[in-house]
């Protein structure tokens, strides 16, 4: 399996190239009520989890990413670019997910800030967009929360692992808004 090689450390997180060998340690924090609203079944096993992560190695413009702590390299979750494609400068950002005791706190913010950082600072890309199942509230908020803007519904867009067919909520930030929105994530990065 082929793997990027990107790696981004800062606020006290380190977004590290996923690897199969990171599933053990991954696979604890998750469940499928966690997992809910996601389009690939929850993985019932480490082994299903490292799978999973072989499965993004090989796919074309995906950057899977672990989520660990910068210091004592501990999991708190994982994170993606994905549909990435420079000649029309655009990424997104998603299959986001953290364990319970990482939600809600600065995992995200520090995860967001530094593939934000990279997509518009590094990349210059245009636009980076990111999407959520209607039905999760969560996600909604927590991406409205880090300054991305409400585009719309895309109607029985999803189809869940459970086989239910939802709506996807669409959310951008384009280059000339990210000065705002990394004003506001440094904020929030720096209570």
């Amino acid at each position: 399996m082929t793997a990027h090689s990107l790696e981004l450390v800062g606020f006290g997180v380190r977004l590290a190239p996923a690897h199969p060998d990171d599933a053990a340690e991954a696979w604890l924090l998750t469940d499928a009520d966690l997992w809910r609203g996601m389009t690939t079944p929850w993985p019932a096993s480490a082994e299903e989890y490292a799978d999973r992560i072989d499965q993004q190695r090989a796919a074309p413009g995906v950057f899977a990413f672990t989520v660990r702590d910068a210091v004592t390299g501990r999991v708190h979750g994982a994170t993606t670019f994905y549909d990435h494609a420079p000649a029309q400068g655009r990424v997104e950002i998603g299959t986001t997910w953290y364990g319970r005791e990482f939600q809600g706190g600065r995992t995200n913010p520090a995860a967001k800030m530094l593939l934000l950082t990279h997509a518009f600072e590094e990349w210059e890309l245009n636009r980076v967009a990111l999407r959520c199942d209607a039905r999760n509230d969560r996600s909604a908020r927590a991406i409205q929360r880090l300054g991305a803007t409400p585009e719309g519904r895309l109607r029985r867009h999803r189809i869940a692992a459970d086989g239910t067919v939802g709506d996807t909520l669409y959310f951008s930030i384009l280059r000339d808004e990210w000065p705002e929105v990394r004003a506001g994530l440094v904020g929030r990065l720096a209570l």
